[in-house]
């Protein structure tokens, strides 16, 4: 496990707060987990990355209520066991006064519960499942619903992409059933009904030809599909060879640098459904995709940038409740209104979920570049469950 805490000294040389400032004040505690080390290793080190950055950014300003931030950093490994301990830890030996979680939906669904009943707030990055802030008023995520994501490709796909017969592919996990679940409901409403869906397990998966003959069976005229970057790159390079040439929608590890270099070539074209637009004309937005690329040789994500806003809403409600007290911090939060994020302006939160429009993203030429917009508001606001 990765942790950071301890003396002033390592927040000023971690975090690069001013000198002055970080001798003078007890830091305040935030904590952040998310998978650094295995299979999606690659994810929740641009969540903690990200975060690191924004951590220097607020310390750079003078900190929050005139003290520096310190980072408790965990590796939860993907593993929601795992998750539980280190939720345990940051409540009771480390006192954090809030959370950002950089995981997936398995570790962040286990572990909100614990942070509700401590009242120790918890603002999510992209973790998609429901469980992660139903029943609670402390409990919030920066990236959408996976139901109103869904949702929103599927409005995407019928109305921007004229789709009349979509498929899908998703994956056997929490993220995958929800963005699936929320896809299909939307077309059908929109009376696009999904002619064929295929799941596959993961980890494990790597032979991907068998589900995609069987879409290519079906005869769509576009697939969505979603999964983490290693299978993304497999499903694009596996579909080409089968000549599966069909418009590509898509969620996930998609959106990330490493999908378009492990797929050679075959990731060109891909439209992502996303929480970051890196045409953002925003010029703090621009500002802090070259300071990500600088720092850190590549180029920022969606799974970075959601973690960024995670960091800073939590740190503006503080500011903003002018204490760290638990009960004003969670006022605050659920006041927050018309917040001018990394990944866009949060209108607000609804039980705890982000209301914003959904960014699409094509592959063109290796990178990423808007390709357009969902903000119905029949389709980006959540519904009670």
């Amino acid at each position: 496990m990765l942790y950071w805490m301890g003396s002033c000294l390592a927040a000023l040389i971690l975090l690069g707060c001013p000198p002055g400032a970080a001798v003078a004040q007890a830091p305040i505690k935030i904590g952040f987990f998310g998978p650094l080390t295995g299979s999606v290793a690659a994810d929740g080190t641009s969540a903690r990355q990200a975060v690191q950055l924004a951590a220097q950014e607020v310390n750079g300003r003078g900190g929050v209520l005139g003290k520096p931030v310190e980072l408790v950093v965990y590796d939860d490994r993907l593993n929601p066991q795992e998750a539980v301990a280190i939720a345990h830890k940051l409540i009771e030996k480390d006192r954090v006064v809030g959370v950002v979680s950089g995981a997936f939906s398995g570790p962040s669904r286990v572990t909100a519960p614990l942070f509700a009943k401590a009242r120790v707030p918890m603002v999510a990055g992209y973790a998609v499942h429901p469980d992660v802030t139903r029943g609670s008023d402390s409990n919030f995520r920066i990236g959408f619903l996976g139901s109103v994501e869904g949702a929103a490709a599927g409005e995407y796909a019928a109305a921007a992409l004229k789709s009349r017969r979509p498929a899908v592919l998703t994956v056997d996990t929490d993220f995958g059933h929800e963005v699936a679940a929320g896809f299909t409901e939307r077309t059908e409403t929109l009376r696009v009904p999904v002619v064929v869906q295929q799941v596959y397990k993961y980890p494990g998966e790597t032979n991907f030809r068998p589900l995609l003959t069987r879409i290519m069976a079906a005869q769509p005229d576009l697939l969505f599909a979603a999964g983490y970057h290693d299978v993304a790159a497999l499903i694009t390079l596996q579909a080409k060879e089968l000549g599966l040439t069909i418009p590509i929608l898509a969620k996930g590890g998609f959106d990330s640098p490493q999908f378009v270099a492990l797929a050679k070539g075959t990731a060109e074209g891909v439209i992502v459904v996303t929480n970051l637009d890196r045409d953002d004309p925003r010029p703090f937005v621009q500002s802090y995709l070259r300071r990500y690329r600088a720092a850190y040789g590549t180029d920022l994500d969606m799974v970075g940038a959601s973690s960024f806003d995670a960091f800073m809403v939590l740190t503006n409600a503080i500011q903003r409740a002018g204490t760290t007290d638990s009960p004003a911090v969670i006022k605050a939060l659920n006041e927050t209104k018309d917040y001018r994020g990394l990944t866009g302006t949060i209108g607000k939160f609804v039980r705890g979920e982000v209301v914003k429009p959904v960014q699409f993203q094509v592959v063109k030429d290796g990178t990423f570049r808007r390709h357009g917009v969902v903000s119905s508001p029949e389709v980006i606001t959540p519904r009670a469950p």
